[in-house]
């Protein structure tokens, strides 16, 4: 598919896409165009469901972009930059429609993130989960409310501490993060097709206030995920951060 964040809407249905050539990894651009795609399609009274899907040849995402994390030369910076995460996973919660995630592949930080905020998220068997950021020497900051909400913290200190180590969809799936899983991907668009319009049929004012319910208590992560992004955005400055990224980014 076509570089970038694209919104289809049909049927009472809104499918966001996004895509990267670097395995739909987010550079600053494509996250404040996802923020923009979830208010749009948040505030249109003919969407009654999203889906949240990427493109289905990479995988599912690769997080942030090692590129700008390296052309981070400031806190101010680096703020701005995790805040991009921060702005999607708000207008995530802030949205009155239930979010589908169709989940395929590997996801690895913000991508995982990304999961977490979703509503409800079908996913292949071949899908991996990895929290990859303490081992760069960042830390999963910012998307570690949404992923504590969804598995709590016992499973999100297995996830964060074991960096190296990729967690199977039956790991993610048994501790919460994923609702179904289907054996490919084939199987999973008609699930998640299915689904959405099963959830487009319900009336809307319940789906919007069961969407409230379920986020209740997350009223103040609009200031929390602010200070959660400074925080990454002070430690990704740091020498053995900075190296980290340069062996990765020689590597990929």
């Amino acid at each position: 598919m076509t570089e970038g964040i694209r919104v289809l809407k049909s049927d009472g249905i809104a499918r966001i896409h996004f895509a990267h050539s670097k395995q739909n990894a987010f550079p600053a651009t494509h996250l404040e165009d996802l923020r923009a795609a979830f208010e749009e399609v948040s505030n249109d009274e003919d969407i009654y469901v999203i889906v949240l899907q990427s493109d289905p040849t990479k995988a599912f995402s690769a997080g942030a972009s090692f590129d700008e994390l390296l052309a981070v030369k400031t806190p101010e910076q680096g703020k701005t930059f995790f805040m991009g995460f921060a702005n999607v996973i708000n207008a995530m919660r802030g949205c009155s429609q239930p979010i589908i995630g169709r989940i395929h592949g590997k996801a690895v930080g913000g991508g995982v993130g990304l999961i977490a905020a979703c509503d409800y998220a079908l996913a292949t068997t071949q899908t991996e989960v990895k929290l990859s950021e303490i081992a760069i020497g960042i830390g999963p900051f910012v998307i570690a409310p949404a992923v504590l909400r969804k598995i709590g913290t016992a499973a999100l200190s297995e996830l964060s501490l074991a960096a190296h180590t990729w967690k199977s969809a039956d790991w993610a799936h048994a501790k919460g993060l994923l609702s179904e899983l289907h054996s490919d991907f084939d199987s999973l668009e008609e699930a998640v097709t299915q689904h959405a319009n099963r959830l487009a049929a319900y009336t809307p004012q319940a789906l919007a206030e069961l969407k409230k319910a379920l986020w209740k208590g997350t009223e103040d992560w609009d200031n929390l995920l602010e200070l959660n992004a400074a925080v990454s955005g002070r430690l990704v400055l740091s020498e053995r951060t900075q190296q980290t990224l340069h062996k990765l980014k020689s590597k990929s």
